[in-house]
């Protein structure tokens, strides 16, 4: 069997290692074409060390000497701000996982579809920032995009043989994040280490605040109205705090189709790595007995407006989403430093999508700049 080259952008955070352990453990089926990182040197060169990959990518160039240091294997190195671009590029590489977290993701993400390559994607921020884009050029270029986050990864194969003719609502589920039971009155005192203690997931530090928030399940709604092609209305936000149904989805004839599984990103990972094939894993197997009972609610809006500014922006659509993916990544941002409170993060992304004058088809550099934009504007209301 010839094995299945897989080049990851973004190889030193949590969903690029996962990826790495998913390749190792199916040596037999994949190999790694290609690994990027931001700066992490140390852990990128063991990376390289070990999977050999014929290029890789960083975004400092003053770090390429330090990096030639440490490798033992003959590998390229990309260097520089377009340097994860063209990584997106290779030509040997058969699918591109994109797990750069944030902005960054975007034209890294367009890259590849450009160049007609698969895509397993893991960023949220690249479909919500530039969905329209991508998506138009993945059909162009014939490139196919494969969900990698848990709820999406459970939608796309709910939906499998079905198209969204027949599809009347899909169910984005949620455990509520660390905050569900938590009194809205105890928000203005919450430590940093409470808002990053995630029950059910290990995640970085940004898309643990945003679980906290919910602006997460903001971001997935908008997410998924590109990757199924479904109208906003039709999406709902879900708590289900045994996180063991990852999302569901309810067709025209009142059947519901869920998928169910542990907890482990090492699931969706090598699901969209071996799509449309299916392979045999290690991993620790579902016990429903054990688990007992399956529980659900509604989001409660009120004390988390962040899911609910993410609506807004989704239905406004053109540049909208992009200043809420913006803004948000700065008030989060301004919220790990110290700059702000937790409660602050929400109503600075409304104030920032008050100002905003509207584009309807932002081209990526648009984008870029509406990115600049709202950084500025939420340092200002810091």
């Amino acid at each position: 069997m010839k094995k299945k080259k897989v080049c990851i952008l973004g190889s030193t955070g949590s969903v690029g290692r996962n990826t790495l352990k998913v390749i190792s453990d199916l040596s037999d089926r994949f190999e790694v074409s290609g690994l990027s990182a931001h700066s992490n040197i140390p852990l990128l060169a063991r990376q390289i060390n070990e999977f050999k990959p014929s290029v890789a990518a960083i975004s400092d160039e003053s770090l390429v000497r330090e990096l030639r240091k440490r490798i033992r294997h003959h590998t390229t190195i990309l260097a520089g701000k377009t340097a994860h671009e063209e990584l997106a590029g290779q030509k040997d590489a058969d699918i591109i996982m994109v797990a750069i977290t944030g902005s960054a993701s975007i034209r890294p993400a367009y890259s590849a579809v450009s160049h007609g390559k698969d895509v397993a994607l893991a960023s949220k921020e690249a479909l919500v920032s530039a969905g329209h884009l991508i998506m138009r050029e993945a059909k162009r270029r014939n490139s196919a995009i494969i969900p990698v986050d848990s709820e999406h990864s459970a939608i796309f194969q709910c939906l499998m043989g079905n198209n969204a003719a027949v599809v009347r609502k899909l169910y984005i589920t949620s455990s509520g994040g660390p905050l569900w039971n938590v009194p809205k009155k105890a928000f203005k005192n919450l430590s940093q280490k409470k808002v990053l203690r995630h029950p059910k997931w290990k995640m970085g530090k940004k898309i643990s605040v945003d679980s906290a928030t919910m602006m997460n399940k903001g971001l997935e709604v908008i997410e998924a109205k590109w990757f199924f092609g479904m109208n906003i209305d039709s999406i709902e936000v879900l708590i289900h705090p045994e996180a063991v149904i990852h999302s569901m989805v309810e067709f025209i004839d009142g059947v519901l189709l869920a998928q169910l599984s542990i907890t482990d990103m090492r699931i969706p990972i090598q699901y969209a790595l071996s799509y449309p094939e299916r392979c045999e894993n290690r991993l620790k197997r579902l016990d429903l007995a054990d688990i007992g009972r399956l529980s659900f609610c509604k989001p409660d809006k009120v004390k988390f407006p962040a899911l609910e500014i993410a609506y807004e922006a989704a239905k406004a659509g053109g540049s909208a989403p992009s200043v809420l993916n913006a803004s948000n990544e700065a008030a989060v941002r301004a919220f790990l430093v110290g700059k702000i409170d937790f409660t602050a993060i929400p109503v600075i992304i409304e104030k920032v999508l008050a100002k905003h004058k509207r584009i309807e088809f932002p081209s990526l550099d648009e984008i870029d700049a509406i990115g600049r934009w709202a950084e500025r504007e939420v340092g200002r209301f810091c």
